[in-house]
């Protein structure tokens, strides 16, 4: 141990310290300066930046023994007060910096440093230095945080207020504006606590968690030895699946009939198999976390390894033993029939077509904060889990069977989360700290490494895609085959969902009136299939969006006026027969014509023999919803003080506390209420209600119509015959209810058909168009998108910032997913920079966002949702440009340097 006296936030400390700890441990756990936030511990992501001596230092990475006696450090914690906050915090929460949060301390600090010593820094300068100090970001797409700390340098130059930052409302409305977050004062000052947070402040007897994980992807399990590991120090408990008191289980909760599985196919703690590499097979509660993970080094595990299917064709293979014997490999087909039969078209001699095959990859999340959670009985003696959850109830109904548990006797509280983008619509921890509270009675916790969340965590499923295109001769589309497969990984929650999603939207934006098709879902020993935003979408959108550039070269259009040509216009139907909701694409694509033929022009004055640009096209869509009628709840209080809205609305960073504020304060106008009197109660399923989970881009319709219905309630309770509103006092005197429920339901929806994909799957749709302009270096085939622009009509704007937000940061994904990210590679792909996360350099700040807004009848106040749109097909534009640019085609993503450069090899050959 060493002493240390360092000067922390302008006060001296004395510590005594292991000089092997880093600073961020020291800083978060002996002083409980938490807002200092320890992502990838690697030093890759910039989360635990902090500033000691006046420099920007990634804490995660310094040990102790080279911290300087009387170090200078400064947290978050010190930077201001809440009441008088820094100019870089009041214009990150102005422009929505603070989605999920999480990076924002080490973002505020690193950029604090970066004004203290450049006074009028240009926007390069900016990025510049957050790439130089590895400030990462997976929300915001990069531009507002650049737009921020632009904005903080006026302030701090005296050239404006900061208090101007924020917006004002005028006429008391916030819906629409660039009102900020209820979170966002948290957020900014590194008070918002998340998981590994919470861990921290949990009583004394807590016991920390750790697992022991398969290192190969598909064995049989012979045997569990544990004896070492139970004598190991401070070990409290070994638990294994004898333990379990349930079924083991997590369901995937199968409702498709042709499902040839029962759902009921992922332990919790592997008891006869391991299905994939990560698998967890026993847990150790300990006293600290690091005896924890020593004794589970100890646990011996015997495995027979057998044959791991780690692609889709290896699993569909015909000597391919079934991976969940008694369930065939490929588990789940889907149909696609609309309209007459395709064949007689495609044989049509005055008929133009194209077939192209895709693979969209197994995308990873990297959300910036690994997977953490806790658990304990609470003072009703329920099991009460904390975790990233963002579908609450419908956890709850994939857990109690499997861990045991009543249902009324179990409650799931979601901790504030730095960003999941999807992966935790699939349960991944819960279900193990349920299981380890009920086995030892006592309060647990678990934190991921971010190698951990890497490897275990569900990915997007990997969509193989072929479709084929006619056209008469003048471009008019007349018929769509498609046929495809989705490799699931090992457990089948929502794969079946996921395969109907490719029926869905492929081809979908354009008329066509003839569709054929067939799809199954593959189940493999890679990592399984979760949510990641676009769901579906960007499997299907890849292959039909190639097509459509294929088709207009073929034909000799022009790209966009073949587009133009095809969209939905009235007496149009969606590949499912549904008519659209609203018109919207030809207004949309005449506002980005002009701006398409500046780009042509462009890109062709600034290619050179070095380097090519290109523009490319792409369209794409997603529907609000979960198929079908789907539902959501939410509750409406007056109060002494105000309102109180109450809501399972989880967020991921997405803004569910201004979506909730928002569609609240709108509806409850006509009371003159402000926006500050308006209480918040999210998110604790011993409080709030199923409000459905926080995913298709469902909950800004779903439960903002829920909450617009439960205020309608309150005000029609409140109206006098005068047309005045009673106060609560009056309420009270009447004896009139102060609590209202409100529920909204899609009625309007259908399911759709697993033979012909027919039906009306969803109330609302996002429409987007992507052109992205790309550089293509000649020597390295290095693709990098240098501008982005997108006409998005999402309804009327809930929330501009928020709005804005999403589509920057769903953009930056479709940058990574195109270009860069993948999990392929079981020793490669483990932290966030070989897994290809985009930097601030890999992202342009030159991106325009073009608003088309039109109202959308059933949402609420107009609006869709905007979640999804941004990441359903970016990435074809990408891929588009890059044959633009240099004439090479990629089909299989991501289009790494070397891909490029061999398809720029194979042209040169083929020239000579």
């Amino acid at each position: 141990m060493q002493k240390k006296v360092l000067h922390v936030n302008g006060l001296p400390r004395v510590l005594i310290v292991n000089p092997e700890t880093s600073l961020a441990s020291v800083l978060r756990e002996q002083l409980l300066l938490t807002g200092c936030k320890v992502g990838c511990n690697q030093g890759q992501c910039g989360t635990c930046s902090i500033i000691m001596d006046g420099k920007v230092v990634r804490s995660c990475i310094v040990k102790m023994k080279r911290v300087p006696d009387e170090a200078n450090i400064t947290t978050i914690e010190g930077l201001a007060k809440p009441e008088n906050l820094h100019p870089l915090q009041v214009a990150w929460m102005a422009y929505g910096c603070a989605q999920c949060g999480f990076c924002s301390p080490g973002f505020i600090l690193s950029a604090k440093v970066l004004l203290d010593t450049n006074s009028a820094p240009k926007r390069e300068d900016v990025r510049e230095w957050f790439q130089k100090n590895r400030n990462a970001c997976r929300c915001t797409g990069y531009k507002p945080l650049v737009d921020a700390v632009m904005a903080a340098a006026k302030v701090m130059r005296g050239e404006m207020h900061k208090e101007d930052l924020l917006y004002k409302p005028v006429g008391n409305k916030i819906y629409g504006t660039t009102y900020h977050r209820p979170s966002a004062l948290r957020k900014v000052t590194g008070t918002w606590d998340y998981g590994a947070d919470v861990a921290l402040q949990m009583p004394p007897g807590t016991l920390r968690m750790a697992l022991v994980q398969a290192e190969v992807s598909h064995a049989n399990i012979m045997g569990i030895d544990t004896a070492e590991a139970e004598n190991m120090p401070g070990v409290y408990k070994v638990i294994t699946h004898k333990d379990v008191k349930g079924k083991n289980r997590i369901t995937g909760l199968i409702t498709f009939p042709t499902n040839k599985g029962d759902g009921w196919d992922r332990p919790i703690l592997c008891d006869e198999k391991v299905f994939q590499f990560g698998d967890a097979i026993a847990i150790i509660c300990a006293d600290t976390e690091e005896h924890a993970k020593a004794a589970a080094q100890k646990v011996k595990v015997d495995l027979e390894i057998l044959p791991s299917y780690m692609s889709a064709p290896a699993a569909m293979a015909a000597d391919a033993i079934e991976i969940h014997p008694g369930v065939p490999n490929i588990y789940f087909e889907q149909g696609i029939i609309k309209g007459e039969d395709t064949e007689p078209i495609m044989k049509q001699s005055d008929v133009v077509t194209v077939e192209v095959d895709t693979y969209c990859s197994r995308q990873p999340h990297l959300p910036l904060e690994p997977d953490c959670g806790c658990a304990y009985f609470d003072e009703e003696g329920r099991l009460t889990i904390h975790s990233k959850s963002i579908g609450l109830h419908l956890h709850h109904a994939m857990i109690v069977a499997g861990i045991g548990i009543e249902p009324e006797k179990c409650r799931i509280v979601q901790n504030p989360a730095g960003g999941t983008f999807g992966y935790k619509f699939s349960p991944t921890i819960e279900a193990l700290l349920g299981v380890a509270c009920m086995a030892t009675g006592k309060p647990v916790s678990l934190n991921f490494t971010m190698y951990q969340n890497i490897t275990y965590t569900g990915k997007r499923s990997p969509g193989f895609v072929k479709c084929k295109l006619a056209a008469d001769k003048t471009g008019k589309l007349l018929a769509m085959e498609t046929d495809w497969f989705i490799d699931h990984g090992p457990y089948s929650e929502f794969g079946d969902l996921l395969t109907l999603r490719q029926a869905q939207f492929t081809g979908a934006g354009y008329d066509i009136p003839r569709i054929r098709g067939k799809g199954r879902t593959v189940c493999t020993n890679h990592a399984w299939g979760s949510a990641f935003r676009g769901y579906g979408s960007p499997q299907a959108f890849l292959a039909s969006e190639i097509a459509m550039d294929e088709l207009a070269e073929k034909l000799g259009l022009d790209p966009l006026e073949l587009r133009f040509k095809n969209i939905y216009r009235p007496g149009a139907t969606t590949p499912t027969g549904q008519v659209p909701e609203v018109f919207c694409f030809e207004d949309m694509i005449n506002t980005l014509r002009p701006l398409w033929e500046e780009a042509k022009k462009r890109c062709k004055e600034l290619s050179t023999s070095e380097k090519k640009r290109g523009v490319g096209l792409s369209l794409g869509i997603y529907g609000c919803g979960l198929d079908g009628p789907d539902s959501s709840e939410a509750w409406v209080e007056l109060t002494k003080n105000g309102i109180t809205v109450g809501d399972s609305w989880q967020d991921h960073g997405q803004g569910a506390d201004i979506g909730t504020l928002s569609h609240a304060h709108e509806t409850l106008r006509p009371l003159g209420i402000k926006a500050e009197q308006i209480k918040l109660v999210m998110n604790d399923t011993a409080f709030t209600p199923n409000s459905g989970p926080s995913g298709g881009s469902r909950s800004n319709v779903m439960t903002g119509n829920a909450i617009k219905v439960a205020c309608e309630m309150l005000l029609n309770a409140m109206r006098k015959p005068d047309g005045t509103y009673r106060s609560y006092d009056e309420m009270a005197a009447e004896n009139l209810p102060l609590h209202y429920n409100g529920k909204w339901t899609a009625s309007m929806c259908t399911d759709c058909d697993p033979v012909t994909g027919q039906g009306k799957p969803f109330p609302i749709y996002m429409y987007e168009l992507f052109m992205p302009e790309v550089e293509v270096d000649m020597k390295t085939g290095k693709a990098k998108v240098v501008k982005f622009t997108t006409v998005a009509d999402m309804g009327t704007i809930t929330n501009k910032t928020a709005c804005d937000g999403q589509i920057y940061g769903g953009l930056a994904q479709g940058i990574g997913l195109a270009l860069t990210e993948d999990f392929e590679d079981l020793k490669k792909h483990t932290n966030l920079v070989n897994c290809g996360l985009p930097f601030i350099y890999d992202v342009p700040d030159d991106i325009q966002i073009i608003y088309n807004i039109t109202p959308r009848e059933h949402g609420p106040h107009g609006a869709a949702g905007a979640g999804e749109g941004p990441l359903s097909a970016p990435h074809p534009g990408i891929l588009n440009a890059i044959y633009n640019a240099c004439g090479v085609r990629i089909y299989a993503i991501p289009a790494l340097p070397e891909k490029i450069k061999a398809g720029l090899a194979a042209l040169s050959t083929r020239d000579k």
